[in-house]
């Protein structure tokens, strides 16, 4: 039986549940792509689908509005894999366990892919409805967004006759977002020489940390488990002997990470187990209630020797983790509240030969994103070894007129009895790169309310999304 057939609106929620079977994360998204090739197919739908998996779906307009202008909606197909760490699930073959609780849509153990699953789900709703009025409409599913945008990079978008595109890739219901950050990615690779060493082997693992958003949530200084790690070990070592084996957190750039394990040699554990009280204590007291489960786990596991890193390059990656930029770094100063530039380590992955670090900063100013460049060469070139940018996307700029905008803004008040804050957003939304390809292109960006978006954390208001979607028919009605 379906877990949301009794929830409303009905239509949208059984698309959701469908794509929920399909394990659709990054990199994996062809069989997502392939069911709503297919969806269109079986009605008669035109359907395009490139070798990115991005697929592109066109209706025409229902009685009355055969020749109004197209509208594009935009959303994407992957969605972000995280789960507990206790957990079992496979994203690569199992479909997420969802259940309503409280008002919400949430998933046992692992992110829920409401981000961007709800905006998939509202558009096959709407492909798929006889009955909701609409002028022309032109559907664009994207891939791949959650790690670079490669499938907004690289879609061609000669297909699409219109110019109002409605992304439904935000998170607050009362807020319309009419610009976003730019940003790019760091990879830091650096060497690991190692040596032998005898003493106790240690793991440290930091967890209960609530991680989340790396853009929406970073103003809510949360804490980075790859920055408390570092913190924690650089003053370890300066407490007692210790060799670093390994040092492991994080899978994404874009996530707050929530989960650091490291693995030291050390021939003083009682030291180690004291300075790590300490220290757990002191967090306890910074974080205060923003991270009421926060702990760090000493497991003492065998003594012999070890192969562990050499002095010199222990100091290295702690340096680099320490001194790395990560969290706010300015607020803007044209707009209230809104975060101007930002850094996340995302990652820190040790391997044979290396520590590899992953960073994702963001800003609103181009120039900021170049000095910020600037700043992690100098860690380069100061510490040695490679490093590389990419997944670079430009910000999107806040127009004074737009069409879209002003029948959002009606459209919202006709179904909220208010009309909603209109703002600028510190994330990057795929419309930076869609109307950089497009430049005519007028877009608009909202969505229901989600919470802990990019955590396991994630859930989706069932209130919030039936108002959404009584936006977006409302929007269409006035697209004639």
């Amino acid at each position: 039986m379906a877990v949301l057939e009794h929830i409303e609106p009905r239509e949208v929620f059984h698309f959701f549940e469908e794509i929920s079977q399909i394990p659709r994360g990054t990199y994996n998204t062809k069989a997502v792509s392939d069911y709503c090739v297919n969806f269109a197919k079986e009605r008669g739908l035109t359907a395009i689908q490139d070798e990115w998996n991005n697929v592109i779906i066109k209706k025409p307009g229902t009685t009355g509005y055969e020749s109004s202008e197209p509208v594009i909606l935009q959303g994407h197909l992957d969605m972000v894999c995280e789960k507990t760490t206790d957990s079992n699930h496979d994203f690569m073959k199992d479909p997420i366990d969802i259940y309503e609780e409280d008002g919400y849509i949430k998933a046992r153990e692992t992110t829920l892919g409401a981000d961007n699953g709800i905006a998939v789900a509202m558009a096959l709703a709407l492909l798929d409805s006889k009955e909701i009025p609409h002028p022309p409409l032109e559907v664009l599913f994207t891939t791949d967004e959650e790690v670079g945008m490669t499938g907004a990079l690289n879609v061609d978008l000669s297909p699409l006759e219109g110019t109002m595109l409605m992304n439904l890739d935000s998170e607050e219901e009362d807020v319309l977002t009419a610009g976003c950050a730019g940003g790019f990615r760091f990879l830091y690779s650096l060497p690991v020489d190692k040596t032998s060493v005898n003493g106790t082997k240690i793991e440290l693992e930091i967890c209960g940390l609530k991680g989340g958003h790396s853009g929406v949530e970073i103003h809510k200084q949360r804490g980075n488990a790859n920055k408390l790690a570092g913190r924690l070990l650089y003053h370890l070592s300066r407490q007692a002997k210790i060799a670093l084996m390994e040092i492991n957190g994080g899978s994404k750039d874009n996530v707050i990470t929530p989960a650091n394990r490291s693995v030291i040699v050390t021939d003083d554990t009682n030291t180690v187990k004291s300075v790590v009280k300490n220290m757990l204590d002191a967090w306890k007291q910074e974080f205060g209630s923003d991270e009421p489960t926060l702990d760090i786990k000493v497991n003492v596991l065998e003594e012999g020797t070890f192969d562990a890193m050499t002095d010199e390059t222990m100091k290295k990656v702690l340096q680099f983790i320490v001194n790395c930029p990560n969290g706010v770094d300015e607020f803007s100063r044209h707009l209230a509240g809104l975060v101007e530039t930002s850094d996340n380590l995302g990652v820190v992955a040790t391997d044979d030969k290396n520590v590899k670090f992953m960073i994702l900063t963001r800003s609103g100013f181009s120039t900021k994103l170049e000095e910020f460049k600037e700043r992690f060469m100098c860690f380069a070139d100061s510490l040695g070894g490679t490093y590389e940018f990419d997944a670079e996307y430009p910000a999107w700029t806040f127009k004074s007129e737009s069409r879209i905008r002003e029948i959002t803004l009606d459209a919202f008040e006709h179904v909220y009895g208010k009309r909603p804050e209109v703002t600028e957003i510190h994330a990057g939304l795929e419309c930076g790169l869609l109307s950089g390809k497009k430049p005519e292109l007028d877009c608009i960006s909202f969505g229901p309310n989600m919470i802990d978006v990019h955590s396991y954390n994630e859930r989706l208001e069932i209130a919030s999304a039936a108002k959404i979607w009584e936006a977006v028919k409302e929007i269409l009605k006035r697209c004639k």
